[in-house]
C-alpha cells in the first residue's frame, strides 16, 4: 500500500469511529440507523449530477452489497441491544480483517507478503484484546459476543463484495453513491411502519445528529472504496479497523469511559500492525 492509501484509510477509520460514536449516543437503535441511512443517502444524492447509472454488469454486485450491508446493520443492532459497546464492537471489527485475508488469498487469488500477513493478524489481535478491557466476559455475555462475531462475518462479506464491485466499475464515487441511495431509506421505511404516529415526535431530538452521522459514514466508506482500487483488500480491511482505537479514545473523551492499561496495550499492538502494513 502506498502512503496515500494508508493515509486515506486511516482518515476513514477516524471518520468511522466518529459516526459510530454518534450512533452509540443515540439510544433508540432503529431511529439511529434510520437517520444514519438517510444522512448517507442525502450526502451522496448531489453526486448523481456527476455520476451516471451503474453499468448493467454492476447491478448484481450492488444488490448483493445491499443485502450484506443490511444484514450487517441488523446484526450490529442486535449486538448493541444485548451487549456492551466496549466488548461487542471490538469483536465485530476484529473478526473482519483475518476473514477478509483468508478469503482474499484462497478465493480471490491475492498474494500476501509475509509482513502484510503478520500485520493483518497483529491488528486483529490488538482489536480482539480490547474485548477484555472491561474484564473477562461472563457467560451472560456469550449471546452478544456470538452476535458480534456474526456481525464481523457480515463486515467481511460486504468488504469482499464491494472490493469486487469497485474494481468492476473502476468508479468508487459512482459505486458509493448507488450503495448509499439503495440502502439509505430501508430502515427509515421500517421506522415509518413500526412507529407510525409517534415517529415525528421521536425523530425531533435525534435528526441532526443522525443525519450528520450518515454523512460522515458515507465519506468514510467512500475513502475505503477508493483505497480498494489499489488491490490490497486484506491490508485495507485491517487498517480501517484501527477505528476501534479512535473509538476508544473518543469514548474516553466524550463518554468518560476508562481507557485503562488493557486499551493502551491493545492500541500499541494495533499501531505495530499498522506500521507493518505501511512499510
Amino acid at each position: 500500500m502506498t502512503p496515500s492509501v494508508v493515509a486515506a484509510v486511516l482518515v476513514a477509520a477516524l471518520l468511522h469511529a466518529g459516526w459510530n460514536a454518534i450512533a452509540h449516543a443515540i439510544t433508540d437503535r432503529l431511529l439511529g440507523f434510520a437517520l444514519i441511512g438517510l444522512g448517507g443517502m442525502l450526502a451522496t444524492l448531489p453526486l448523481l449530477a456527476v455520476v451516471g447509472p451503474p453499468p448493467r454488469e454492476a447491478w448484481p454486485v450492488l444488490l448483493a452489497s445491499l443485502a450484506t450491508h443490511l444484514l450487517y446493520m441488523t446484526l450490529l443492532m442486535a449486538s448493541y441491544r444485548t451487549g456492551e459497546f466496549g466488548q461487542v464492537y471490538p469483536v465485530a471489527r476484529g473478526t473482519a480483517p483475518w476473514v477478509v485475508a483468508l478469503v482474499g488469498v484462497t478465493l480471490l487469488g491475492e498474494s500476501m507478503p509475509l509482513p502484510d500477513l503478520v500485520g493483518v493478524l497483529t491488528v486483529s489481535a490488538g482489536l480482539m484484546t480490547l474485548v477484555f478491557a472491561g474484564g473477562r466476559p461472563t457467560r451472560a455475555q456469550v449471546p452478544s459476543l456470538v452476535a458480534a462475531f456474526a456481525t464481523g462475518l457480515g463486515i467481511a462479506t460486504y468488504t469482499v463484495v464491494d472490493a469486487y464491485g469497485v474494481r468492476l466499475t473502476e468508479d468508487p464515487l459512482g459505486y458509493i453513491t448507488w450503495i448509499m441511495l439503495l440502502q439509505g431509506p430501508v430502515f427509515f421505511v421500517v421506522a415509518v411502519f413500526t412507529r407510525r404516529g409517534a415517529l415525528l415526535r421521536q425523530l425531533r431530538p435525534l435528526w441532526k445528529a443522525g443525519l450528520l452521522g450518515g454523512a460522515v459514514s458515507a465519506a468514510a466508506y467512500g475513502l475505503v472504496l477508493w483505497a480498494q482500487l489499489s488491490g490490497a483488500v486484506a491490508g485495507i480491511a485491517a487498517l480501517r479497523e484501527t477505528s476501534i482505537v479512535f473509538a476508544a479514545a473518543l469514548g474516553a473523551l466524550l463518554f468518560r469511559e476508562r481507557f485503562g492499561p488493557v486499551r493502551i496495550a491493545a492500541s500499541a499492538i494495533v499501531v505495530a500492525g499498522v506500521l507493518l502494513l505501511a512499510l
